[in-house]
């Protein structure tokens, strides 16, 4: 079978990599059908996460069929077809058992694409697949479900519920990729008075404004006077950072009101700076985190009863076979005007 192997900082290569097979009772195996790439696979590729290393599959986004299903796997059938989420959970250990699954401490976490081989790839091995995987109703396209593998659990976990978005809320997204625009469409679900999103691409700002951003800013014309004048002078109530760089959450900080929430969501490569000598009279809250999918199955019913709209997310289209190319597109939104891309078999 053939993935997407890194090679190292800057390498990447479509090529031949040995079967994926069951190695533990509750693995499955899945033949990918629908697979995109994120953010972070960008990172990794930068060589922002030291723990991936060459020869690596990446990806962590995917649905697919399941193909053959280890002895333990009791959820699950041969022909099923399934969300195969971005965290694996065990399910007994002391986080699994708090629902904070992404802290996994028996091999789970997020492992896909980052220290086991990912979804990149005709086929893969899930591991505890029952608690790892999520049947889908028909009436889910694998095109819509493939959303709700991690941008929308991150950007509604990470985002909005670590953020404490509230209704009458002021909402700054930091970052109109795809988080960000995720985090727009979860948000609104808690009726925020504003949603404002900055970034550089003028692309990713329409994109932005189709999904509920009301205000929409580039870098070079943010002023906290422009959030201020929404908010009787006083800031957003939360900010959200999209991004993952030192300038994005510097300036996150200066855009949210005294006690206000900054929530980072970005994957940082590179050390930020926290200017405690101006923050620490200002009473915030700043919150981290790694998704834990426990909002997925709440995410996957609003999604099939209509409640939650994804379908302008995805921008181009490829066959699995084309992934570098689908690579090359998804690097340059600013040329491109890609947000997601989709690649299926």
């Amino acid at each position: 079978m053939k993935g997407l192997v890194y090679g190292g900082a800057g390498q990447r290569t479509w090529t031949e990599i040995p079967d994926a097979h069951i190695r533990d009772p509750r693995d499955a195996v899945i033949r990918i059908d629908a697979v995109t790439i994120c953010g972070t696979d960008l990172h990794i590729l930068a060589g922002d996460v030291p723990e991936v290393t060459p020869g690596r599959v990446l990806g962590h986004e995917a649905v697919g069929t399941v193909v053959e299903r280890g002895p333990a796997v009791t959820g699950l059938a041969v022909g099923d077809r399934v969300l195969a989420s971005c965290i694996s959970a065990c399910g007994s250990c002391r986080f699994c058992r708090e629902a904070t699954y992404g802290q996994c401490l028996s091999g789970g976490g997020w492992i896909l694409g980052h220290t086991i081989n990912g979804v990149q790839a005709e086929y893969a091995r899930i591991p505890f697949a029952d608690l790892s995987t999520y049947r889908l109703p028909r009436q889910v396209s694998s095109e819509n479900a493939v959303m709700l593998a991690d941008i929308l659990p991150t950007s509604y976990e990470v985002g909005v519920l670590n953020g404490r978005v509230r209704p009458g809320d002021t909402v700054v997204v930091v970052g109109a990729g795809p988080i960000g625009l995720a985090a727009i469409i979860t948000a609104k679900l808690f009726s925020p008075a504003h949603i404002v999103v900055i970034d550089k691409a003028e692309s990713r700002l329409q994109a932005a404004k189709i999904l509920g951003a009301d205000v929409t800013l580039t870098p070079e014309r943010v002023a906290l006077g422009a959030i201020r004048a929404l908010t009787q002078g006083l800031g957003a109530d939360v900010v959200m950072e999209a991004v993952g760089s030192p300038e994005t959450f510097e300036l996150c900080t200066t855009l949210v009101r005294p006690g206000g929430t900054v929530a980072n969501i970005g994957v940082h490569g590179k050390p930020a700076t926290l200017h405690l000598e101006d923050l620490w009279i200002r009473n915030l809250t700043i919150t981290t985190g790694l998704v834990d999918t426990h909002s997925t199955p709440r995410l996957l019913a609003m999604l099939a009863a209509g409640q939650i709209d994804v379908t302008q997310l995805v921008t181009h289209r490829f066959a699995l076979e084309e992934i570098e190319e689908a690579y090359d597109v998804f690097a340059r939104p600013g040329q491109t005007g890609a947000l997601k891309v989709l690649l299926t078999r």
